[in-house]
């Protein structure tokens, strides 16, 4: 089953509300972070033996690096849309 059946409502309603590629990449965000909660979720059972009261390090570095690509798919949604001669839209400073 592909991705676009599995999440067909979702993706439907997003790409309405938000044009095809912002919704498609809202979808995604929200994946991503049903995945971080699941993750995190894990992280409470899995704790460092070093750290207790901290997931282990292959959690934490998962738990970061699923938090970093949800900040890069915002980012993106939020630019605006390229205007309608062809130009692209220019990514905000995050310098």
């Amino acid at each position: 089953m592909s991705i676009f059946e599995k999440h067909h409502d979702t993706l439907e309603r997003h790409e309405t509300m938000m044009g095809s590629a912002r919704g498609r990449l809202a979808v995604a965000l929200d994946l991503l972070t049903d995945a971080l909660a699941m993750v995190g979720q894990h992280g409470v059972y899995c704790q460092s033996t070093r750290t207790p009261g901290k997931p282990t390090l292959d959690i934490a570095l998962v738990i970061e690096q699923i938090g970093d690509a949800k900040e890069l798919l915002q980012t993106v949604i939020e630019l605006p849309a390229p205007d309608r001669k062809g130009g692209s839209a220019e990514p905000p400073d995050k310098a």
